[in-house]
């Protein structure tokens, strides 16, 4: 999928709210090869409407259950997450496609995209 999104003329990077030490340890053991920007204080994420914040009990129950410490992965204690997106975006800055899923569990296939993408590049 990369190496058609970048035939049809796309740039692909990714925006996470880990601290980059975060993102240099995902980025190695996921061989990520695109690259993947840090918005450990979620500003870029509230910019565009994803940011959502998460109770403290919530917080308690990712760190214990889950073993996922949100406070040590931003560096931050705002306790705010960005709802996963997608988006395509033309080459006059303008939003093309976009895709938000408030349930994280469900993410865009890659053929819906490709098939976004393709018509997009026409």
């Amino acid at each position: 999928m990369e190496t058609e999104l970048k035939t049809l003329g796309y740039n692909i990077f990714g925006i996470c709210p880990d601290v980059v030490d975060g993102l240099k340890t995902a980025i190695a053991a996921k061989e990520i090869t695109f690259p993947l920007l840090s918005d450990s204080k979620l500003e870029t994420s509230e910019a565009f409407g994803l940011a959502f914040h998460m109770d403290d009990a919530t917080v308690e129950t990712f760190k214990n259950n889950y073993k996922i410490d949100l406070e040590k992965a931003s560096g931050q204690t705002h306790h705010n997450l960005p709802v996963p997106a997608v988006y395509i975006i033309n080459a006059d800055g303008t939003i093309g496609f976009s895709y938000t899923n408030a349930n994280y569990e469900v993410r865009l296939s890659i053929e819906e995209l490709m098939k976004e993408a393709k018509a997009l590049a026409k």
